[in-house]
């Protein structure tokens, strides 16, 4: 990801249009949120789940892109339902079912169009909505998780692309967006949120 000379908003960036067709169902700011902790708990489930079928498989790189990716997607999970549960005292996660996997390069091209939907389409459309509402809150915490997922889309096709080439890189993951960095060491800080590398998370 290339770095700016200030941390990516809703407000100062060019690409938070939603994708023409889009077929996500924009309801008020607490239903997206909601649905929003939904989606995110399946592709954490499923993601944690390819993670494990690639190390079965011998990938053991691309099980760590997966296991990091799962991980993001918690934190995506814990910002939102943050702010269900600051509207909606006693809301319940939900819980997801066990997904159905492919082959390891099906799965890959799968994740990535789970990133490219949220990201050009869900993310977008819940953004429109929460800066019509007037929900500062969920507008930042959709915001993060839409340049994030975006971030994933791009890492699970290069994973694709050089999926039979060797790769000792680890991820990087930030804690306070899920933003992932691929390479050897963690950047100097988060590009999403300016979170410092001493926190980021290794796999």
């Amino acid at each position: 990801m290339n770095k700016r000379t200030e941390l990516p908003t809703a407000e100062n960036s060019s690409n938070f249009n939603r994708v023409a067709g889009a077929t996500c169902q924009v309801g008020t700011t607490l239903e997206n949120l909601k649905a929003a902790v939904c989606g995110e708990t399946g592709a954490s489930a499923k993601y944690a789940a390819c993670a494990k079928l690639a190390k079965e498989k011998g990938y053991e790189q691309l099980g760590r892109l997966w296991e990091a990716t799962s991980a993001a997607e918690q934190v995506h999970i814990r910002l939102e339902a943050g702010l269900v549960e600051e509207l909606e005292p006693g809301y319940e996660r939900p819980t997801a079912d066990a997904p159905e996997l492919e082959e390891i390069d099906l799965n890959l091209i799968a994740s990535a169009n789970g990133e490219i939907f949220e990201t050009s389409d869900m993310y977008p459309g819940f953004i429109a909505k929460a800066q019509k509402e007037g929900n500062d809150k969920a507008v930042q915490v959709f915001t993060k998780a839409k340049l994030a997922e975006a971030v994933h889309a791009e890492l699970y096709l290069q994973a694709y692309n050089n999926i039979d080439a060797a790769d000792d890189d680890s991820y990087f993951l930030c804690p306070g967006c899920g933003y992932i960095e691929k390479g050897s060491a963690a950047p100097e800080k988060c590009p999403i949120c300016g979170a410092p590398a001493k926190v980021f998370k290794q796999f």
